[in-house]
């Protein structure tokens, strides 16, 4: 069994369907989350230990939770995402 953090594919949160676009380490997610939210769409991260809808910048900058993260957008946002990431063909996150 590898070490890599396992999160669930859709979750509910806060009322609604949330879809993972990818696991990865943690600086790469928040990363990504900028991308997200320049082009209005809204993310949460999801460590082991918690959700994260704010960047805790302060977690990031005292050496924190770095491991793998879910990243996580709602449902109804998922093709905005995918085409913000860059790939708007066939529905998979960028890799």
């Amino acid at each position: 069994m590898s070490g890599r953090a396992r999160f669930e594919d859709r979750v509910m949160y806060q009322g609604d369907v949330w879809v993972r676009l990818d696991t990865l380490p943690r600086l790469l997610a928040e990363g990504w989350r900028r991308t997200l939210m320049s082009g209005g769409v809204v993310s949460v991260v999801r460590t082991p230990f918690q959700w994260a809808m704010g960047s805790p910048v302060i977690e990031i900058e005292t050496g924190g939770y770095m491991g793998d993260v879910g990243l996580y957008v709602p449902e109804v946002q998922l093709r905005e995402a995918l085409v913000l990431l860059g790939d708007g063909e066939d529905g998979a996150p960028p890799t």
